[in-house]
């Protein structure tokens, strides 16, 4: 449970370069940082990037942006 491996693809359609829409795994509870049994579906139109702003923050970066964030994603239910 000290571990966090992030699996996915960055592109939905590689040919057009999408990166809305594509399946995106966390696994591992990153030292009690993430909770865990969750399936959480963002709207239609989230960002990526969204998820990794939220990463950055649970580990403690203050980060206002990431790539084509729009806001956090919260990652609980």
């Amino acid at each position: 449970e000290k571990t966090l491996i992030l699996y996915g693809s960055p592109m939905s359609d590689p040919n057009v370069h999408a990166h809305r829409r594509a399946p995106l795994f966390l696994l591992g509870g990153a030292n009690g940082m993430l909770p865990g049994n969750m399936h959480l579906k963002a709207p239609d139109g989230t960002p990526m990037a969204d998820v990794f702003l939220s990463l950055l923050h649970k580990f403690g970066v203050d980060q206002r942006s990431f790539g084509d964030s729009a806001a956090a994603f919260p990652l609980y239910v």
